[in-house]
């Protein structure tokens, strides 16, 4: 049996009057996945637990099965996982943003991913930020576009922070880390923003009409957590695919083979082609699972761009759903899932806690309810199926989804 799960990060969202009544998901055309849904079985996945901030850390722990109440220490930890980054017992590991805030004593969060600077653009700045702040107990790490890590060893942190996405156009001040070891981070900051304010890169960047990555901004912070590999829970050979160094650092922890597809980018640019064909490739070997993540539709969503939301729900239905689908009919059995980890609507142009349509489909017998309805989130709703907590899909989906589908009856 072949195992696919394929994930359009914050596809759900909500209805648009710019797209008549319908949210994007409903807008875009997407025949893929509503033949998925049509053919066999649609829901709604729960992945935030009452009390948890609704971000793809905890949403994707959700639907490869850990309980985020257990298993969720931070973000920075799962992708320093992603980084090849050892954290020691007493090490703190924060996402580092470069991002673009304005001028003034209370500066605006212009842009949270710095006009989407370039990997190249962001490893200059990262050495220069090491090599002017940097320490046997700190360290920055260079990640993928505007995503880096931040690491203190043996510190003591016990602090509020505030993801970047979720204050653009807002003043920052009061969205600055508090708590016990906030004036180290502030004064990292404060230091960082001074070697950042005429770096050549910025200077190039605003030269060519581009805006300046003049700040770092430390959020998602946490030790590494303990948990168990699902490839031995379930008995499976299985792999990650993703540009986003969180969702491979999940993927380290649950034992998934890191598989890396040039021109990944974890933008509308990304290489889908290069994705689904890894995954086949990686399936046709003799591997059981793929896990395989797009970003794109969340980007659109924090940048609150209906039309480009569209775009990269179509393209992530044609080029990856489609693709996959084509190609997987030839490996025998298999089961196939396609799923938004949570809203990241429009209107407020960050993450959002409701549940997210599923819809899976299985080539067994009896692996199928197969009303007709297509992919969104109103003909989910009104199907009236929902996984809740989100971290037992995985092991519906993995396990007996006839036995799942007979208790619905």
């Amino acid at each position: 049996m072949k195992y696919v799960i394929l994930l359009g990060d914050g596809m759900a969202d909500e209805p648009l009057e710019e797209l008549g009544g319908k949210t994007p998901l409903e807008y875009a055309r997407t025949p893929s996945m509503d033949g998925i849904a049509a053919r066999g079985t649609l829901g709604r996945i729960d992945t935030i637990p009452p009390g948890l901030t609704p971000g793809s850390d905890v949403a994707n722990l959700s639907v490869l099965g850990y309980d985020p109440r257990d298993f969720f220490t931070g973000r920075g930890p799962l992708e320093a996982a992603s980084m090849g980054v050892a954290l020691g017992p007493e090490d703190t590991a924060f996402r580092c943003n470069l991002v673009t805030l304005g001028d003034g004593t209370d500066p605006v969060m212009e842009n949270f991913n710095a006009g989407h600077i370039s990997s190249g653009e962001a490893r200059r700045i990262i050495e220069s930020l090491n090599e002017g702040l940097a320490s046997e107990s700190v360290r920055f790490h260079s990640g993928v576009g505007y995503r880096h890590l931040l690491v203190f060893r043996n510190e003591d942190f016990a602090l509020t922070t505030t993801p970047p996405h979720d204050i653009v156009g807002k003043e920052t001040a009061s969205y600055l880390p508090r708590g016990t070891g906030s004036e180290k981070l502030l004064s990292m900051m404060a230091s960082a923003r001074e070697i950042l304010r005429n770096h050549p890169v910025n200077r190039e960047r605003s030269a060519s009409g581009k805006l300046p990555a003049n700040s770092i901004w430390p959020w998602g912070e946490g030790r590494a957590p303990r948990m168990h590999p699902l490839t031995e829970r379930f008995s499976i050979r299985g792999g990650v695919i993703s540009a986003v160094d969180l969702l491979r650092g999940i993927g380290v922890y649950a034992g998934l083979e890191i598989l890396p597809v040039e021109g990944a980018t974890g933008y509308t640019d990304t290489n889908y082609a290069g994705k689904a064909g890894k995954a086949l490739t990686f399936l046709a070997a003799g591997n059981d699972f793929v896990f395989l993540h797009v970003e794109a539709p969340d980007e659109k969503g924090h940048e609150g761009d209906v039309q480009g939301k569209v775009s990269a729900i179509e393209d992530f239905d044609r080029k990856i759903v489609g693709a996959v689908l084509d190609g997987l009919s030839s490996l025998g059995e298999h089961r196939i899932a396609v799923l938004s980890d949570h809203p990241t609507p429009i209107r407020i142009r960050t993450h959002a806690a409701e549940p997210s349509p599923f819809a899976l489909y299985g080539s067994g017998k009896g692996e199928n309810l197969g009303r007709g309805v297509p992919f969104s989130e109103k003909a989910a709703l009104e199907g009236g199926i929902l996984i809740r907590p989100g971290h037992l899909f995985m092991e519906h989906f993995m396990g007996n989804w006839r036995r799942f589908l007979e208790d619905l009856r």
